[in-house]
């Protein structure tokens, strides 16, 4: 049974009040990409850029990531040598040209060669560097132990190397070259320019430089008054003195020896005395001529 409604009259029922509609569902279609740009560059220009500028904010997030594809160890098989000048040629449009080279860790005389090896010229396209390749030109110059090259971008190259120690001049079959600590020439530098380099002469000087050079320098009594290291028979070497005199190594224990003629020279200021010929060969005794006794003799040592 219908239930009664008081007044006699039905009540009708008040028409639900709409809900707002969703944002989502207000909105139109959206804008196509094309239109979408345009609304970015305007926002960047009311915090203050101008609409290059912007762009060339973008070109430089575009221009990262494609350095980060450069580096990557697959970069030959997803960017050929084409792709990769063309991405340089681009940008370098928007300022990613050459503007810089710094060498860090090189000698003025070393800088030169690096730079001509490294091939690169100013405003060429720094995004369409080959780095590995530059490394590999920088690494083959005499002077250079170790390379390693960055970019940094828009517009500046860094070249930072380990640079080889040049150790002597080392004097052999009339020609003299530089070497460094491990006996290696450095072909690039000039052994005229080396003045204040000791000298080493003979066949196997080279590669036993390193190994007597720091014992005469540990007497700076003795290395001041060394003209050159003669190595005899590549077994031995002969101090050749700046006055002359000549001071014989053994084959072995050479530092028992120097320390001989160490001792020998705080007594009686042997080096001083002007010997012609100072013999340590004998771990038993110290021989020494007279310069009258002897003919004056070049550079290589007679006899071993």
């Amino acid at each position: 049974m219908p239930a009664a409604l008081r007044g006699g009259a039905q009540s009708k029922a008040k028409p639900r009040a709409k809900a707002p509609a969703s944002p989502r569902k207000s909105r139109g279609p959206s804008k196509a990409k094309a239109g979408y740009a345009p609304a970015k560059l305007g926002a960047a220009g009311r915090v203050g850029l101008s609409p290059t500028h912007a762009m060339i904010a973008a070109g430089g997030v575009l221009a990262a990531m494609a350095v980060v594809a450069l580096a990557t160890g697959d970069r030959a098989e997803r960017l050929g040598s084409g792709t990769k000048a063309a991405i340089g040629q681009q940008f370098a449009g928007l300022g990613f040209r050459l503007n810089a080279v710094h060498v860090q860790g090189a000698s003025p005389a070393a800088t030169a060669d690096i730079l001509s090896a490294a091939g690169v010229y100013k405003d060429q396209p720094v995004l369409g560097l080959d780095l590995e390749a530059l490394r590999n030109r920088v690494e083959a110059v005499g002077w250079v132990e170790e390379a390693r090259v960055v970019r940094l971008l828009p517009d500046t190259l860094i070249i930072a190397i380990s640079e080889r120690r040049q150790l002597a001049v080392w004097q052999h079959n009339g020609t003299s070259r530089v070497i460094d600590a491990d006996g290696q020439v450095i072909p690039e530098a000039n052994p005229l320019r080396s003045a204040s380099l000791p000298l080493v002469v003979g066949q196997g000087a080279d590669q036993h430089a390193a190994d007597i050079l720091p014992r005469i320098a540990a007497r700076p009594r003795l290395m001041s008054r060394v003209e050159a290291l003669v190595r005899v028979d590549d077994r031995r070497w002969d101090l050749r003195l700046k006055d002359g005199s000549l001071v014989q190594l053994p084959a072995v224990d050479e530092e028992a020896a120097l320390i001989a003629l160490e001792q020998l020279d705080q007594r009686s200021r042997i080096l001083e005395l002007g010997f012609a010929r100072i013999d340590l060969r004998d771990p038993t005794m110290v021989a020494v001529r007279p310069r009258d006794q002897v003919r004056s003799s070049g550079l290589v040592a007679d006899g071993a």
